[in-house]
């Protein structure tokens, strides 16, 4: 006990066991449902839901000890939502690329992400892209999520003369989807640590009381077979006969993830630490570790099977809590583990339950709308062809190239060329001739 307190050097941060195990709870508490949502969104991948189950606790697992263990913070990692929905509805289902090609795609950007980390050059890609573009990214990531939820959930339908229009509100799945969110949202609004788990365990006990949801056979079983995904990313690798990692569509596949990723563990990396009190001269001890962990945790979750692993935003709940080391997230990754063996009890889960967790967490992303320049026209356009693009057209890269595309437009006809880094010129070229080509 006393080599785990010198580890995480409790007495200087004024913490405990208490204090740390409650607060690795309670960031398990605020993201565990990223073990129900992540399977049910890859599910539509055409992959197994039982492995990619699997895969995400692992990821988790693995994520959370290289944090925790590696970088000394207690923040925790799992497959991001938002990446997930690009791998599925962009990649897959839109880009028509298979899932198991998607998932080498995951290996390759955490690969480059490991590889940008360890030479440096991660801060100079970071300074090149305007703060406000990331904003922006995530912001649309926000709503192309929540528009998913609502679509799944049947309260968004397609109409053909409006082009999308209200479900059916008599539906019993879209009553029970809109009971959820009401319940998620007043308990969000409470401040209940793990409101959105929360939200989603009373869902589906409500769904199995009116006979909407299958009521399960077993609460604890064996852990499923992990077979179906693990190590699947490595086969167009190693066995790329077909070229079908070696074209342009894997390439943008593979920036997206890294972009998106890349800026998505930064920002919440910062904002954490920020909440903590970690930041001492505007400077952050241990980055270069957490980015690190980050990127391993990418590689592995790729290999188990799953769409791209980074850290949580929730994490914040823990650090309210009191976890101040990374032995919160050492317990956090305790708890994954331990939820290994509750398959038969998520299995039941259905879209009704985790439409109200994306339409939330698209929320939660949406608050970066606020740190956007609007009085700036010349940030204010780029900024909204990103946001609104992504849900409306269905795809996250396309958002991000319009911004790319714009931002040079707008900053030099504002006469700031200069302000401009080459590498937002370079990608602005490059997008262009993606919508030249393949007129996509």
């Amino acid at each position: 006990m006393n080599f785990i307190r010198k580890y995480f050097e409790f007495d200087k941060l004024e913490t405990n066991f208490k204090k740390e195990i409650m607060g690795g709870l309670t960031t398990f508490l605020a993201m565990c449902y990223i073990l129900i949502v992540n399977p049910m969104t890859l599910k539509q991948a055409g992959m197994d839901y039982n492995a990619v189950f699997v895969a995400t606790a692992l990821a988790a697992i693995v994520g959370c000890l290289f944090m925790g263990i590696i970088a000394r913070y207690p923040l925790a990692l799992a497959p991001a939502m938002g990446l997930n929905a690009f791998f599925t509805f962009t990649v897959v289902l839109g880009m028509k690329i298979p899932w198991q090609t998607a998932l080498t795609a995951v290996l390759v950007s955490s690969m480059f992400f490991a590889l940008l980390t360890l030479t440096g050059l991660r801060e100079k890609i970071i300074n090149a892209i305007p703060v406000d573009l990331k904003h922006a990214v995530a912001a649309g990531i926000g709503l192309f999520i929540t528009f998913i939820g609502l679509k799944n959930s049947g309260i968004i339908i397609a109409n053909p003369a409006t082009y999308v229009g209200l479900g059916d509100l008599h539906s019993p799945t879209v009553l029970l989807t809109i009971l959820g969110l009401v319940v998620t949202v007043i308990m969000m609004i409470r401040k209940v640590n793990g409101a959105v788990f929360y939200g989603m365990v009373i869902t589906t006990i409500i769904g199995i009381v009116f006979r909407e949801i299958e009521l399960p056979k077993q609460i604890v079983g064996s852990i499923p077979s992990l077979k179906p995904t693990f190590g699947v990313a490595l086969d167009p690798i190693l066995n790329d006969f077909s070229g079908q990692i070696l074209n342009k569509d894997f390439a943008i596949v593979v920036f997206t993830f890294l972009f998106v990723d890349f800026f998505d563990c930064a920002g919440t990396l910062v904002a954490v630490s920020n909440q903590a009190g970690f930041v001492k001269d505007g400077k952050l001890p241990r980055a270069g570790r957490a980015l690190f962990a980050d990127s391993l945790a990418g590689i592995t979750g790729a290999i188990f099977g799953t769409s791209t692993t980074t850290a949580f935003m929730e994490s914040s709940a823990g650090i309210a809590a009191g976890a101040r080391t990374g032995f919160a997230s050492v317990v956090t990754a305790v708890l994954f583990g331990l939820a290994l063996f509750f398959s038969p009890v998520l299995s039941v889960i259905t879209s009704s339950v985790t439409a109200p967790a994306l339409i939330i967490v698209g929320v939660l992303m949406a608050q970066s709308l606020k740190d956007i320049s609007w009085n700036k026209l010349e940030i204010a356009i780029p900024s909204f062809l990103t946001i609104i693009s992504m849900p409306l057209t269905f795809g996250i890269a396309n958002g991000i190239a319009m911004g790319f595309i714009f931002y040079p437009i707008t900053m030099v006809a504002s006469g700031q060329a200069k302000k401009v880094h080459p590498i937002m010129y370079a990608m602005a070229v490059v997008f262009i001739l993606n919508f030249v080509f393949t007129g996509e």
